[in-house]
């Protein structure tokens, strides 16, 4: 997840800049999707912490090269977020205390003045060079078990106290009291200074995601006919040629298959996102749904980025552009695309061939059939 996930990351930073990138981080269905790509359980609530865990590992030693930093994290790291900003802001010239304060507010705006029944225990803060940030946050609401996931980008805020959210991802437990809508004027300034006193009116939040009880991935989760354009690309001769031909390189089907759903990823609109479980296609899940990681065709991924963005630093951008025309051919398929994919096929198809391409789960080695993790080697 570290190697893949910073390499998407580069990608995008590369192609569109910082300030995409947070634009994409703060969208809960474009997050979604990217956790699945990575090989995480496509609607877990342990989607927010692996995912933001692992971009803060994998972008540490790149930051100052990409101009993008990480900030806190999960329990204790999240109570270290200050002290992580003061540092940053001193070796780099921002206003710490102002960043504090940022990030201080955000918490307890979904802390206390969103009266929703969670609390905060991860806080992720992310900053630009110059300044932009953005803020993953994830709460849990210990009578139910169930979590809620928080977005938030500098870009989209214009006032804290007036609808600041990007989005919120959890399942509706009733009434919210949300004091930083933008109707709830009587209370904002009592927030502001951490008093309480909560409107009335009940109130939805911005792009909510709400994701399905149900654990595995079902053909009511996907977009079968986006799916089809995918497989498609990968598994027909002539566009699998046509498409081998954009990306200069001979590739198999199923590296193709993952290449065209992770470019969807990098160079998609927020549109494409509305089935984050169709990303599951990429790369599987660690808890076998829809189908075992397969290692061999997630290295084959993590191999082919590193290899374009290590060209493109030296001037050699095909590898990379050929990577971007990938996804606008496969949209272009599905435009002319009629039948959708038999859903339980393919998944019956990955489930025959995970052997083959060292498929692995947390639960057990597909290859050994020994359970438990490899000693040799772990997914994450």
């Amino acid at each position: 997840m570290t190697r893949l996930g910073t390499a998407i990351t580069e990608t995008i930073v590369h192609d569109y800049g910082t300030s995409a990138f947070l634009s994409r981080l703060s969208d809960p269905f474009w997050f979604q999707a990217f956790g699945a790509v990575l090989g995480m359980d496509w609607h877990s609530s342990g989607i927010t912490t692996s995912v933001m865990g692992a971009l803060k590992r994998g972008l540490a030693s790149r930051a100052d090269e990409l101009g993008l930093y990480i900030c806190g994290g999960r329990g204790r790291s999240s109570r270290d977020t200050p002290h992580e900003l003061r540092a940053l802001a001193e070796r780099r010239g921002f206003d710490g205390d102002a960043l504090v304060r940022t990030s201080r507010l955000t918490a307890r705006v979904d802390n206390n003045a969103v009266v929703d029944g969670f609390q905060i225990y991860l806080h992720s803060f992310m900053v630009t060079a110059q300044g932009e940030w953005a803020v993953v946050q994830q709460g849990l609401n210990d009578a139910s078990g169930t979590a809620r996931r928080y977005h938030w980008h500098s870009a989209a805020v214009q006032d804290f106290v007036a609808q600041p959210h990007t989005g919120v991802v959890g399942e509706h437990l009733g009434t919210i009291m949300n004091l930083v809508d933008g109707a709830a004027k009587p209370a904002q300034t009592a927030m502001l200074e951490l008093a309480s006193k909560p409107p009335t009116k009940t109130l939805s939040a911005a792009r909510h995601l709400r994701m399905p009880a149900h654990h595995p991935v079902l053909a009511e989760d996907v977009d079968l006919k986006r799916l089809a354009a995918v497989l498609a690309v990968a598994y027909e001769r002539g566009l699998h040629d046509f498409a081998e031909l954009l990306l200069l390189e001979k590739l198999g089907p199923r590296t193709l298959q993952s290449l065209a759903l992770v470019a969807e990823v990098v160079h998609g609109t927020p549109c494409r996102f509305a089935d984050p479980a169709r990303f599951s296609f990429a790369h599987g899940g660690k808890d076998r749904h829809p189908f075992p990681v397969p290692l061999k065709t997630f290295d084959a991924s993590i191999d082919f980025l590193r290899i374009a963005l290590d060209a493109a630093k030296t001037g050699d951008k095909e590898k990379l552009e050929g990577f971007r025309r990938l996804e606008r051919f496969a949209r272009g398929v599905e435009a002319r695309l009629q039948p959708e994919a038999d859903f339980d096929a393919v998944v019956a198809h990955e489930n025959a061939i995970s052997s083959a391409l060292d498929g692995r789960s947390v639960f057990h080695d597909e290859r050994t059939g020994r359970c438990g993790k490899s000693p040799q080697r772990s997914l994450f």
